[in-house]
C-alpha cells in the first residue's frame, strides 16, 4: 500500500499543468467561483500551485475543505479496487502497541527472529530473548508489540516483555485468588531467603514467614521446593513477598480448635520445645502454644531453661491453667514428679554434715542446694568464727561445693538453716578464762566506727573500745581523732560476754583517773589561761594546762554574739572556773566571772566607805545632843545643826541609789532604824 501511495503521488505531481497566468487572475477566478461551479474547475484550482508574491505572501485560489469532501464523494468507486481493498484490510490483524499477540516464526537468523503476527509487515525479535529454548520456523510464540513502526517503518516485537507481562499477570491472579503456588529456595539473604516461583521470577521469603516455629538454620532450606502463598505484591518494581507460614497456620487452625475444645487443667499432654527464653519455655502442643515457666521446670533452682531442655525436644507436661478468653495455657513439668520435701525426715537430720552446691549468694548469706528442690541457707554470721565476713562472696562462690552442718529443719515452712563455722573449733570457748577483766593487752586497731574502735586481741577475736573509754580528758567527737586504723593500742579488758561473743575494752583505764587531782587544781573560782580548741554549738571548747578539755558557754564570753568570728583556735583566754563536776568529768569556765567578781568587790568597798561616813555623822549628832542638854543653844550651834542635817539627807539619797548585792545584816538594819528615828 505504501508503494501504491508513492505511485499516486508521482502521478498527481506530473499531471499538474504549469500556469503562467498572473496572480491576480487566479484571485479573480476564486472570487467568481460559486458552489454550482463544475468539479473540474474545483479540481484544477485545488491542484494549481501557489504563487508567491514579491512581498513573500502566498496567493492563489483558496480551496475549502467542504469542496474537497464534495469532490471525494462525487468520484465514482471502482468495484474491483474496493473489493481488493476490503480483502487486504481483512487479512490484517487489528493490533495496537503494548499488546501481547501470537505470532508464527518465519525464519531464524544468527541474531534475529522474523515473526508474522498478521500485520502488514513482519516483526523482528532479538534471538537472545529466546534464551536456550530451541525454536524453528513455524513455531507459534507470544510476543509483545513495542512499536508498530520505527524510524525505518519496521514492526518491533519483544519476547522478553511478553513473558514478563504474562508472568506478572499470573502473579496477580495467584495473589487475588489466594492460590497456593510452588517455588524453589534459591539462596539466603539478610532477613530471609529468595525463592523462584514463576519461570525465573524471584520472590522474597521473610525469615519470620518460613515456619510457625523459629528457624535456626536457614541454610538447610536452600534448594528445597516448597508451597507458598503470595502475601504482598508491588507492580511498580515487580516485588513479590511470599509466605509458607500462612499455609501452615491454616492447617494448624483446625488442630488448634480441636485441642482447645478439650483443654482443661490437670490434663497431661505431649509437646515439642518451640522456643526457649530467659523466663521459660514455649511448648508446641500441636498447633497450640503453652508457656512452661522457669519456676515450673524443676523443684530445684534453675538459672536458665536451657540447662534442662533443648529446642525440638519432646516433653510430657501438665496443664496448670487455661485462660479461654486470652487463650493462654500455663504448663508444668515438675508437677509430674514427687516433691522432694515429702520424705525429708528420711534423708536429713539436725546435726548432719552434708555436701551441697552454692546456687545463690545474697547480702545476708548463701543458699546451698543439697539436692534438687532442697536448699538451705548459710547465714553470713554462720560462716566463720573469727573472720570479719562483710559479704558471703568472701567465703564462697557460685557453683562451689561446700560442706555444711544442718542446724535446723523447719518442715512447715520448708526451710533449712546451715552452718559452716560449726565444722571448725570455736575460739570463743573459754575466752573469759584466758582474758579475765582487768587484763592489759596490746592489740591492733581493725576498724573504726562513730561509736568506738574495734581492736583485735588475738587472730579473729575483736573487742570494742567505746568512744567514752578512749580518753579521760578529751571531749572526742570521732575516734579517728585519737587512733588510726592498723595502729597498735594498749587496752584493758573491762567485760566479756562469751554467749554473745562480745568483749568490752578500755584504753583510758590504762592510766589513773586524773579527775581526783583536777578537783584541787581546777576548783571553782580559780583562774587559768586556756587555749581555744574548736567551736561548738553554744560555746567554745578550750584546753587547760594539764591537757584536760573544758567548755566555755557563749553567754560567759565577752563577745557572746557571733563568737565564732572573735575567737579562733589556738587563741589564749584568761578564764575562771565556775563549775566543776568530777562525776560527769565536766569543767565549765567563764571569761566574765573574774570581771563580775572585781565589780562586786569595788561595789562592796564603796558601800563600806559610805557606812563609815554615816557612822561618823551619827556620832557627831549624838555629841551635839549631849551638849544641848548642858545649856541653851547658840546661833552657831543652830547653823552647824543645819549643815549636819543636809549632809545626812545627801547620804540617805546616795545610799538609796546604791544596790548592794548582799542583804543587810541585823546590826545594819537596827543602825538604819535608829538613824531614821533621829
Amino acid at each position: 500500500m505504501a508503494e501504491e501511495q508513492k505511485q499516486a503521488t508521482e502521478v498527481s505531481e506530473t499531471s499538474v499543468p504549469e500556469t503562467t497566468e498572473p496572480v491576480h487572475a487566479a484571485a479573480e477566478a476564486s472570487e467568481e467561483a460559486t458552489p454550482e461551479a463544475p468539479q473540474a474547475e474545483v479540481q484544477a484550482a485545488a491542484t494549481a500551485p501557489a504563487v508567491t508574491g514579491y512581498r513573500g505572501e502566498v496567493k492563489g485560489r483558496v480551496v475549502k475543505l467542504e469542496e474537497l469532501q464534495q469532490l471525494q464523494q462525487g468520484r465514482e468507486v471502482d468495484p474491483f479496487h474496493e473489493q481488493l481493498r476490503q480483502q487486504i484490510e481483512q487479512s490484517f490483524s487489528a493490533v495496537q502497541e503494548g499488546q501481547i499477540v501470537k505470532g508464527r516464526i518465519l525464519s531464524v537468523g544468527e541474531k534475529e527472529v522474523i515473526i508474522d503476527i498478521g500485520f502488514k509487515s513482519s516483526g523482528i525479535v532479538p534471538l537472545n530473548e529466546f534464551g536456550t529454548a530451541e525454536i524453528k520456523p513455524g513455531d507459534e510464540v507470544e510476543v509483545y508489540i513495542e512499536k508498530l513502526e520505527d524510524a525505518q517503518g519496521q514492526l518491533l516485537l519483544s519476547k522478553t516483555k511478553a513473558d514478563r507481562l504474562r508472568r506478572w499477570q499470573r502473579v496477580e491472579q495467584a495473589y487475588y485468588n489466594e492460590e497456593i503456588i510452588e517455588g524453589t529456595i534459591l539462596r539466603r539473604i539478610k532477613g530471609g531467603m529468595i525463592a523462584e516461583i514463576f519461570d525465573g521470577l524471584e520472590a522474597f521469603l521473610p525469615g519470620s514467614q518460613v515456619d510457625v516455629r523459629p528457624v535456626r538454620d536457614f541454610d538447610a532450606y536452600v534448594g528445597k521446593r516448597m508451597e507458598f502463598k503470595i502475601v504482598k505484591i508491588n507492580p511498580a518494581n515487580e516485588n513479590v513477598v511470599i509466605s509458607h507460614k500462612a499455609l501452615v497456620e491454616k492447617e494448624l487452625q483446625k488442630q488448634r480448635e480441636e485441642i482447645l475444645s478439650k483443654m482443661e487443667p490437670g490434663q497431661v499432654l505431649e509437646g515439642t520445645v518451640k522456643n526457649i527464653t530467659d523466663f521459660g519455655v514455649f511448648i508446641d502442643l500441636g498447633g497450640v502454644d503453652g508457656l512452661l515457666h522457669i519456676t515450673d521446670l524443676s523443684w530445684g533452682r534453675v538459672s536458665h531453661p536451657s540447662e534442662l531442655v533443648q529446642l525440638g525436644q519432646k516433653l510430657n507436661v501438665v496443664v496448670l491453667d487455661y485462660d479461654k478468653e486470652r487463650q493462654r495455657i500455663s504448663l508444668g513439668l515438675k508437677q509430674l514428679l514427687p516433691h522432694p520435701w515429702e520424705n525429708i525426715d528420711e534423708k536429713y537430720k539436725e546435726g548432719d554434715v552434708v555436701e551441697g552446691k552454692v546456687v545463690s549468694i545474697t547480702e545476708y548469706g548463701a543458699f546451698v542446694e543439697l539436692e534438687k528442690g532442697i536448699e538451705g541457707l548459710v547465714h553470713i554470721s554462720e560462716m566463720s568464727w573469727t573472720d570479719h565476713v562483710r559479704h558471703p562472696g568472701q567465703k564462697v562462690s557460685l557453683g562451689q561445693l561446700v560442706k555444711v552442718k544442718i542446724l535446723n529443719i523447719d518442715r512447715e515452712n520448708r526451710k533449712i538453716s546451715l552452718g559452716m563455722k560449726q565444722l571448725e573449733p570455736n575460739p570463743w570457748e573459754g575466752i573469759a578464762k584466758r582474758y579475765p577483766p582487768g587484763t592489759i593487752l596490746r592489740g591492733k586497731v581493725r576498724n573504726i566506727t562513730n561509736f568506738g574502735v574495734f581492736v583485735e586481741i588475738e587472730p579473729g577475736i575483736d573487742g570494742l573500745v567505746h568512744i567514752s573509754d578512749l580518753s579521760w580528758t578529751r571531749r572526742i567527737q570521732h575516734p579517728n581523732e585519737v587512733v588510726k586504723k592498723g595502729q597498735e593500742l594498749d587496752v584493758v579488758v573491762l567485760e566479756i560476754d562469751e554467749a554473745n561473743q562480745r568483749i568490752s575494752l578500755g584504753h583510758k583505764q590504762i592510766q589513773t583517773n586524773p579527775w581526783n587531782d583536777f578537783a584541787l587544781v581546777y576548783a571553782e573560782g580559780t583562774d587559768h589561761t586556756a587555749k581555744v580548741v574548736r567551736h561548738e554549738e553554744g560555746g567554745l571548747v578550750v584546753e587547760l594546762p594539764l591537757g584536760v578539755e573544758a567548755f566555755v558557754p557563749a553567754s560567759e564570753l565577752k563577745q557572746s554574739k557571733n563568737f565564732q568570728e572573735f575567737y579562733k583556735p589556738g587563741q589564749e583566754l584568761a578564764l575562771r572556773v565556775i563549775r566543776f563536776d568530777a562525776s560527769q568529768k565536766e569543767i565549765v569556765l567563764s571569761e566574765l566571772a573574774k570581771q563580775r567578781a572585781e565589780e562586786e568587790a569595788r561595789r562592796a568597798e564603796e558601800e563600806q566607805r559610805r557606812r563609815e561616813e554615816r557612822k561618823q555623822q551619827e556620832q557627831a549628832v549624838r555629841e551635839y545632843q549631849r551638849k544641848a542638854t548642858t545649856g541653851p543653844t547658840t546661833l552657831a550651834e543652830l547653823s552647824g545643826l543645819e549643815d549636819l542635817k543636809a549632809q545626812l539627807e545627801a547620804a540617805e539619797k546616795a545610799a538609796q541609789e546604791v544596790k548592794p548585792d548582799a542583804a543587810e545584816t541585823p546590826e545594819e538594819h537596827a543602825e538604819n532604824d535608829k538613824k531614821t528615828e533621829t
